[in-house]
């Protein structure tokens, strides 16, 4: 049925208006497009486009070169080296295990190493380089560069590492480096994101642990183009970054590799300490290490060598241990008294070979007893009985307060690893970590060294140093950062009487240059390097128990080494214008007499000399043995340095 003319205009017109609502309706879409694409290419154009950028441009750090560490006249302890290294690309390379065999026949591949780096390669993206062997040769290196094209995605690159070329000598001063790893990140509160390059390393112990934040400079950056799966496509500029500030050590290393020569394999450690500065001038610890081996990737069967020691290679012993200081510690009862007025150095006590304190004997070392002894006496031969004495007279408290005076029972701030604070002990310090309370065997104990007090080899020369001064001398092992000095520290005034002092560094002259003097066998007969000086042994065993069982003390000889007695000497040197003071500990030694003395003797010439001491400085009996030694301790200087040569 055909519609009327009516009907078509009036369906027409209806037609008419729906088209109107939905053109309008299709404006007012694009019109919100407009303003909103408006929106985001004009009003958040820079937004967007820092967006973009974040996804098409990448950052990345550049290692700094790292400060390198120098002893006082120049010479290198610590430096950064060429590292050569060969890296692969999955996808570039193809077949992995044919290029892999190639490579094997240029270069000498670790098998550990190389099975990490093909499980890092199936982990990471194709594109991305991985390192199949670290620390090769040049002329490896040379080799696989010649070999290019039958090498496909491997790449020859050279990096910087750290090297040592002192060796041992130096391991427990300037420290080492490593790898950084998760528990050295928790330890710092913000760490800087140069610790989170794969294979950075950081300082572990020693100087290199103490100054790291000096040494490691600050980061380059560099800004690189990739694509849409992380590959880069090309670098677009770079920065570099600030190398770490050079770090001149108060070392002479000259010294220093004399000391470790002459300690030998000895469980020992020697402070050489200047007088007026306070610079460390040797600070060695025996036996040590090789610190190339840990920045290179130390064996197991090293490590557990190192470890598992009974001579404890890996321990510090001039900071990191302290001991009973044994007869060095006279000097601090006697100046204790004499500061307080209680004695004068002429009072004589009688020694009969001990002396009898609440029902309890307290033995003197020599049994028979020293008869009347003064001051000079008493430090000269060592009588205990003199010194057990005085300190009924004086009290703990008045000694304690001396040592800490004179070093002891503090930690002095020197940049190495686990320096201890030693012990000086009160009353209170009984009470509160014993929880017992303080008797008067325990002031006895403590007149000679023993009982609760304990000194480090740094702290002995300490004192040693303040004694020869009447200054607050402290300890100083970094001269200058990046040319700048640092503060010397030579000290106020202690405020101790000059003449009691003076009677102190006589009795201890005695004890070097008497023919009673404990250490009248190792002393220097040159007038002009004469020494002042004190032994020491430091009791390991119960003497009271070996009494009891065996009816007699036995002799060092007759016990195993661990329980043998540590041997101590200190001393300044000269005697009328001292420039030095030197401190030596043999563990499980013997005496101080025997074992210590003749090492100080020998370390105090070679540091006032600078070199090998004319034979004129010894007595004629010892010049004939001492000739054999320098001769066999050069050979042995020299090649402390070429140690850290040889690449693993």
């Amino acid at each position: 049925m055909r519609r009327s003319a009516t009907e078509t205009t009036e369906s027409a017109a209806k037609i008419t208006r729906r088209g109107l609502f939905v053109a309008a309706a299709q404006v007012g879409f694009v019109g919100l497009l407009g303003a909103r694409m408006r929106y985001m290419q004009v009003d958040q154009a820079d937004e967007f486009r820092l967006l973009a950028d974040e996804n098409r441009i990448n950052i990345r750090l550049i290692p700094p070169a790292r400060g390198q560490l120098f002893d006082r006249n120049g010479v290198i302890l610590a430096e950064n080296e060429p590292s050569y290294r060969i890296t692969m690309v999955r996808e570039d390379a193809g077949d992995v295990n044919t290029v892999i065999a190639r490579l094997s026949t240029l270069v000498e591949l670790d098998d550990d190493e190389l099975n990490r780096a093909l499980t890092e390669m199936k982990r990471s993206a194709p594109f991305l380089p991985v390192t199949i062997a670290d620390r090769i040769s040049w002329e490896e290196l040379s080799r696989v560069a010649a070999n290019a094209p039958a090498l496909p995605g491997v790449t020859p690159e050279v990096g910087l590492s750290r090297r040592y070329p002192q060796g041992a000598p130096f391991a427990h001063v300037a420290g080492y480096v490593g790898p950084v790893s998760q528990r050295d990140l928790e330890r710092i509160e913000d760490p800087d994101q140069l610790l989170r390059i794969p294979r950075f390393q950081i300082g572990k112990v020693g100087v290199e642990a103490k100054y790291e934040d000096k040494l490691r400079g600050k980061a380059g950056a560099k800004r690189v183009e990739v694509n849409s799966i992380g590959r880069v496509m090309r670098e677009l500029d770079r920065r570099e970054g600030q190398s770490g500030a050079n770090v001149q050590l108060t070392i002479d290393s000259k010294l220093q590799n004399y000391v470790q020569a002459r300690l030998g394999e000895e469980s020992a450690s020697v402070v050489v300490m200047d007088l007026k500065r306070g610079d460390l001038l040797a600070i060695a610890s025996s036996p040590t290490y090789d610190p190339n081996k840990f920045v290179r990737g130390i064996s197991v069967a090293d490590y557990s060598f190192l470890r598992d020691n009974d001579h404890r290679p890996l321990a510090s012993k001039t900071v990191q241990d302290a001991y009973p200081p044994g007869s060095t510690f006279k000097m601090v009862t006697a100046l204790a008294a004499l500061e307080e007025g209680i004695i004068t150095a002429e009072d004589t006590v009688h020694c009969p070979g001990h002396l009898e304190v609440s029902d309890r004997k307290f033995h003197c070392w020599k049994r028979s007893g020293h008869g009347h002894m003064n001051l000079e006496l008493s430090l000269r031969e060592s009588c205990d009985v003199y010194y057990y004495d005085l300190a009924l007279k004086v009290g703990i408290e008045k000694i304690s307060a001396m040592a800490k005076k004179l070093g002891l029972g503090m930690r002095h701030d020197v940049p190495m690893s686990a320096v201890v604070q030693g012990l000086a002990p009160t009353r209170d310090w009984k009470l509160q970590n014993r929880g017992k309370e303080w008797v008067i065997g325990d002031t006895v104990n403590a007149s000679i060294g023993q009982g609760f007090v304990l000194a480090s080899p740094l702290q002995l020369a300490v004192m040693s140093a303040r004694l020869a001064t009447g200054r607050s001398v402290s300890p100083r092992l970094v001269n200058t950062i990046d040319g700048i000095s640092e503060p010397s520290l030579g000290g106020e005034s202690l405020g101790i009487n000059e003449n009691n002092l003076r009677k102190i560094r006589k009795a201890m002259f005695e004890v070097s240059n008497s023919r009673r003097g404990t250490a009248y066998r190792s002393r220097i007969i040159d007038d002009q390097f004469r020494m002042a000086g004190k032994t020491g042994t430091s009791q390991v065993r119960n003497f009271e128990s070996e009494r009891r069982r065996f009816g007699r003390v036995l002799k060092d000889s007759e016990v195993e080494w661990k329980r043998r007695d540590h041997a101590l000497f200190v001393n300044f040197a000269p005697y009328e214008n001292p420039e030095i003071a030197v401190s030596v500990v043999v563990e499980h030694g013997g005496g101080g007499s025997t074992a210590a003395a003749p090492i100080a003797r020998d370390v105090t010439l070679q540091a006032l000399f600078g070199e090998d001491p004319p034979l004129t400085a010894y007595p004629n009996k010892d010049r004939s043995a001492i000739r054999t030694q320098q001769k066999r301790l050069r050979e042995l200087s020299a090649n402390n340095g070429d140690r850290g040569n040889d690449r693993a």
